[in-house]
């Protein structure tokens, strides 16, 4: 069944239940489906076909849910992006998606008129809210609902960032999703009074996957504007949300500020946590300051439809020997370790790549096909880029990277982004980024350079600034004479990293 097949069945089955609930806002499965079909024929009407991609940039919203359904009834594609972005970047998605429509929040305009003239595939441009430039939504959606169903293959096309610099569209299908919800409902046990949060941006396949999950229990789903700690501790309170997923950064300032500790959380049956490395001490607060709430961790990739493995409630014991492991795979997902060189199969205990054969696997990159073919291997494996290895008992620990990647607070850093950046200054001669330990946000992008010329740290971290979203900027700079390089030119970037992470357990913080 594709998602928009589902929605039918949950608003004929259960009407008159809330299906969302945005910020004083609730509406009804019934009410729902019905916004969806409206949206549908507006796209329709603006000449959205089969296959075509429609790039949404706003905060979390319900229009945001209501695009993500009305796209697929009409064949397209949802195109979330990221609004952190610089205008830069939203350009080059926008325009590699070829969006033919793209709708933005009311606060986004300035971003919009700054790209406009770039934007040749786009045919129309809507605002969350009157405007005196572009279309209103609320005009353009008032549309008589025609009951559309076109059911393409590809569901979603999150845009996740690649070692070349260059963020990839992540094709993610109604197939990944349906394999991935049965699942959800299982392991999280949902039931018809469960109330589930989506508090993760919806660019961000945990956001997505808890607001489809949502629809897919037939419960409803509390969606928030953004990732405040306080307005999620209200909300939560408010709504009693009993399953929310939080990355770590989110529960170390959960824990710092006392407005949380003061709300009422005690409805909170399951909390799940991952998207970037936490710290036993983060994890080990949030236990005390939920006593009541299951904890379960999960591990996944965009490029897998989110999570691929859970550590179950049971296995969060305080300095329990599994508390640092990411779990064990989901039912219909098989784990292997690798030699990162040559592909063979290793045994447990043994430190390679992590290999995952899934449902949930991509269905590919677009317009990416050695990309596809890099990551997508013949047999049906997905190489994640993540290195690790599988105990005896067949938990996952994860080591190092293959790839240079940088998680800062949950969102995916490449350093070639950012040295593509600073070596457009004309101070900068050679420069590496690494990512190095931060008590806060796991681990935080410092840049190395070599100068030609006068420049200081903070004129460097400004001069990225305003090219690049800020959570990509480094936070440090540090000169050096030269860059270590192996024969090939290949940055030896384990080498400018041993210093900072001396005395770490693992190169993952």
């Amino acid at each position: 069944m594709n998602l928009t097949g589902m929605l039918r069945e949950r608003a004929a089955a259960h009407p008159d239940r809330i299906a969302y609930i945005y910020g004083d806002e609730q509406v009804t499965f019934a009410e729902f489906d019905r916004r969806v079909d409206s949206v549908a024929a507006a796209l329709r009407a603006s000449g959205v076909r089969p296959g075509d991609r429609v790039a949404v940039l706003d905060k979390n919203s319900l229009p945001y849910a209501e695009l993500l359904f009305g796209a697929a009834r009409v064949g397209a594609v949802q195109v979330p992006v990221n609004y952190r972005l610089a205008p830069d970047e939203v350009a080059y998605i926008v325009g590699n998606a070829e969006a033919r429509v793209v709708v933005a929040g009311a606060e986004f305009v300035p971003v919009l008129d700054a790209i406009a003239d770039r934007l040749e595939h786009t045919e129309h441009v809507i605002v969350i809210g009157p405007t005196e430039t572009y279309e209103d939504y609320a005009a353009w959606s008032d549309r008589v609902p025609e009951e559309l169903d076109e059911a393409g293959e590809v569901f979603v096309q999150l845009y996740s960032s690649g070692t070349t610099g260059l963020p990839k569209g992540v094709m993610l299908t109604h197939d990944n999703f349906t394999e991935l919800l049965p699942l959800v409902d299982t392991l999280w046990d949902l039931k018809p009074e469960s109330v589930d949060m989506v508090a993760m941006p919806m660019y961000h396949i945990a956001g997505c996957t808890l607001a489809v999950a949502a629809v897919y229990a037939g419960i409803p789903g509390v969606i928030m504007r953004e990732p405040d700690p306080v307005a999620i501790a209200k909300a939560i309170e408010a709504h009693r949300v009993t399953h929310v997923f939080l990355v770590p950064v989110l529960l170390l300032f959960m824990q710092q500020i006392p407005q949380v500790a003061e709300a009422d959380l005690s409805s909170l049956r399951l909390l799940l946590y991952g998207a970037s490395p936490i710290s036993d001490e983060v994890l080990r607060g949030a236990m005390r300051l939920l006593p009541g709430t299951d904890f379960m961790q999960v591990y996944g990739l965009t490029e897998t439809t989110g999570a691929i493995t859970y550590l179950p409630p049971e296995d969060h014991v305080p300095d329990g020997a599994r508390l640092r492991s990411a779990g064990v795979p989901n039912p219909s997902t098989t784990l292997k370790i690798a030699d990162p060189a040559t592909g063979e199969d290793l045994p447990p205990g043994q430190v390679g790549e992590i290999l995952c054969r899934s449902p949930q696997n991509m269905l590919g990159y677009w317009s990416l096909e050695q990309a596809t073919r890099d990551t997508l291997l013949p047999d049906g494996w997905l190489r994640t880029g993540d290195i690790g290895y599988l105990d005896e008992d067949g938990y996952l620990f994860i080591h190092d990277r293959v790839k240079d990647m940088i998680i800062s607070g949950g969102e995916n850093i490449y350093p070639a982004e950012v040295e593509n950046v600073l070596m457009g200054h004309p101070a900068v001669a050679d420069c590496a980024v690494i990512g190095v330990p931060d008590e806060k946000w796991g681990e935080t992008p410092k840049a190395i350079v070599v100068l030609d010329g006068e420049v200081t740290g903070r004129e460097l971290i400004d001069y990225c600034r305003s090219r690049l979203a800020h959570f990509k900027c480094p936070t440090s700079v540090e000169p050096t004479d030269a860059i270590p390089r192996n024969p090939t030119g290949k940055v030896l970037k384990r080498q400018l990293r041993e210093p900072y992470w001396t005395g770490e357990s693992r190169e993952v913080h």
